[in-house]
Order: C-alpha cells, then structure tokens, then sequence
C-alpha cells in the first residue's frame, strides 16, 4: 500500500457579490492541474462568504460556498486552517466592503495566513489595512480609483504583485500567472510547464508585463512623438502640464505639436489632453464614491462648475447624472 503526500496547502476563495468569473477560474484551475500533474492532492480548496450563501458573479452565474466568515473563523486554529485567503473581487467592489471582513482578514493575517485579492480585490486588503506600504496590482481600468482611495499603497498597473505575504493581481488572465508563479515556487519549473500544456498556454508571463495593448497598437498611432506627448498626459492627469512645458520636453514647438496632433487625432493637443482627463473621471465616477468636487480635482480640474461643463460638453450629462445611472443599474 502506498503512501499518498499529505496536501500541501489549503486555499480559501472568499466569493464577493459580483465577483469576476474569469479571474476566480483562473484561479482556482492551475490548482486541479497541479494535482493532476503531481499524482497527488497537493492543493485543497473551498469557497467562503459573508453568510456562507452562494454569490453571483458580474455574469449572472451563482457559485455555492462552502463556509461563512464565523465558519472560517472556527477553523482558524484547527488542521483546515488555510494557508492562503483570496479576496475574489469584481464590479462595484466599495459597496460590499464591511468591517467583518476586514477584521477576519486581519485575522487570519495576524496569525500568519497570506492573504490575496483577485481583480479589485485589493480594495479589500487595501480598505483592511493590508496594503499600507506594500506594492499592489490592480486592473487598469480601476487603478484611478484605487490611488485615490488608497494613497499609502505603491499600486502599480502590472500582471500581479507578490510583497512578501501579500499577494494581488490585476485579474482576468494574470490570475493564472500568478497561481503559476506560486506552484512553481511550491514545486519546480517542469510540474508548472505540465500545467502549462493542460491550459494550452505556451508560457508564464512576467509580473511587470504590460495590462494594456502598447499606445501604438492601442491608437493605431505611428508616430514616436506623439505617443511621447500622449504618455506625458497620461501620466499628468492631475495636474495637467501646460503646452509649453510638453514642448520644452520633447523638443517641438507648439505649432508643431498643434499640427501632429491635427494629423495623427484628428484635433487638438489640448481638446485630447482634456478627453483622457475626462474618461479618468468617469472611471472614478463610476468605479468609486468619491465626492463629484474630489473627482474634479483629481483630474485637474479647477472648479467643480468647470468639470460638470466641460464633462457634459462630451457625455451629454452632468457627472452627478453618471453616477445617478450607475446606481440606478446596481439597484436593478
């Protein structure tokens, strides 16, 4: 009779409301290919919520769980303890944070687990305390919001982010990267490139690999000095440069950087400037609960008046509005 290895570790997925399907499969299927891989039952894994009741993902589709918060708090100290909690975020992720949570994954945390969060789960650890002075990753779709929330936490927009006994990703497919990452640091090179092949992807892609398509992919934009100027706006969303200062930094003058921008945008440098401030603001309307007036001045608006102009002038409606239809949707 042989012997079978003992699991190697226990891995809860805490289910939040409208959670994202794709990064919790992602997730959670490395493990069953691990397993299948090894021969063995390397990896266990069971599924909580606030109330131990199934939960819906964003896509409608309802998961079952195993145990609540109370329920894992009983198992903290006994041999089904985990060995590491993921949070399992998704769409509108700041209305079902509770203090509940946060204490139980402070917890578990205190007692040596390592806690992750899968797409916005970050908004939990981060609202948790998890995250003070820790790197995260977030989706770049959500990562205006997040560092306005959360200034003391380095975010940053790559695949996934392991410091120390924290571990975040920006969710969709890097939730298998990460998973990837981990199983290989528990095993080797060869069990993960077994895996690999059962998922028929061809490689692990690295933390810091790009979320996004590169500007030139993404805009369809060839020329190398306006995607210059376009990652300066970008990264001066804030506090939006003058035409001047981008023109003393790339070497252009204004009329120049009038005439690519009239070429390759098809309009100004300045009406782009304020579309790319405008769209970070919808996010942060959309994705956040950040005060109308806060919102503005993250965008480097210098009145709320202003902002609700000039985002009415390109949405056809007030930014009080945008945020009155998202919850009307979320009640729906």
């Amino acid at each position: 009779m042989t012997n079978t290895p003992a699991p190697q570790k226990t891995i809860v997925f805490y289910m939040m409301p409208e959670f994202t399907m794709i990064a919790f499969t992602a997730a959670i299927e490395p493990l069953r290919g691990a397993n299948r891989v090894l021969g063995y039952e390397a990896y266990r894994w069971r599924l909580a919520s606030r109330d131990g009741g199934p939960v819906a993902a964003s896509n409608g589709v309802e998961v079952k769980v195993d145990t609540s918060i109370e329920e894992e708090r009983k198992l903290m100290l006994g041999e089904r303890r985990p060995s590491i909690v993921f949070v399992c975020g998704g769409t509108n992720i700041d209305q079902y944070q509770s203090k509940s949570l946060s204490a139980w994954l402070r917890e578990e945390h205190n007692r040596g687990v390592k806690i992750g969060g899968l797409c916005t789960g970050a908004h939990i650890l981060g609202a948790a305390g998890l995250l003070n002075n820790k790197r995260c990753a977030i989706h770049w779709e959500n990562l205006p919001g997040f560092q306005e929330a959360f200034p003391q936490v380095k975010v940053f927009s790559d695949l996934f982010e392991i410091d120390g006994n924290v571990y975040t990703c920006a969710g969709g497919t890097a939730a298998l990267d990460m998973m990837l990452k981990i199983i290989g640091e528990d095993f080797d090179d060869n069990t993960v490139n077994r895996i690999c092949e059962l998922v028929l992807t061809d490689r692990v892609r690295n933390p810091t690999d790009r979320q996004r398509l590169p500007l030139r992919a993404r805009l369809g934009v060839q020329n190398a000095k306006v995607l210059t100027i376009i990652e300066l706006m970008e990264a001066n969303l804030s506090e939006p440069l003058s035409l001047v200062e981008i023109a003393d930094h790339v070497g252009l003058s204004r009329r120049q950087i009038e005439r690519l921008f009239r070429q390759e945008m098809g309009r100004s440098p300045a009406r782009y400037y304020l579309e790319i401030r405008l769209d970070r603001a919808r996010h942060l309307l959309i994705q956040s609960s950040m005060p109308v007036v806060e919102v503005a001045i993250a965008c480097g608006f210098v009145s709320a008046s202003h902002f609700s102009k000039c985002y009415r002038e390109v949405y056809a409606k007030s930014p009080q509005q945008e945020r009155n239809e998202r919850k009307q949707l979320m009640v729906a």
